[in-house]
């Protein structure tokens, strides 16, 4: 099986919920998709802060989970840092992109960038996550 293959056939109701695709996973990088509907804006038609804080934590989890040894049990979330930048509105879609910063024995660093279609950066989220 994959690594995307992984990622996909896990079920993740939440991800799910906001229209979150994986499209690529490898070790080293796992990107996703998600189209912004307006469930996932705020009263200006834009990105949701804690939309994009959720796409990006499954992001960095699916990392961490594409990494475990397998005789672990499974990550969770420690710390989750945004920082947001510039706004992603209501009918586009933005991508996603996972990189390792640190994987270690019990714990993993992730960082996410959330983009628009076009490149322009919309949060840079950097998070840990512990191996359980």
């Amino acid at each position: 099986m994959t690594p995307l293959d992984k990622l996909r056939s896990i079920d993740l109701p939440f991800a799910k919920h906001i229209g979150l695709v994986f499209t690529e996973a490898q070790p080293d990088r796992v990107v996703a998709r998600m189209k912004i509907t307006k469930e996932l804006c705020n009263g200006r038609g834009v990105l949701q802060g804690g939309a994009a804080m959720t796409l990006a934590d499954t992001l960095g989890a699916a990392g961490a989970i594409v990494n475990l040894t397998p005789d672990a049990k499974g990550t969770t979330t420690l710390e989750s840092k945004t920082n947001f930048v510039s706004p992603a509105l209501e009918g586009s879609e933005v991508i996603a992109i996972s990189t390792p910063v640190h994987r270690g024995r019990r714990t993993q660093v992730w960082q996410t960038r959330i983009e628009t279609e076009d490149g322009k950066l919309v949060a840079l989220v950097t998070q840990t996550q512990m191996t359980l």
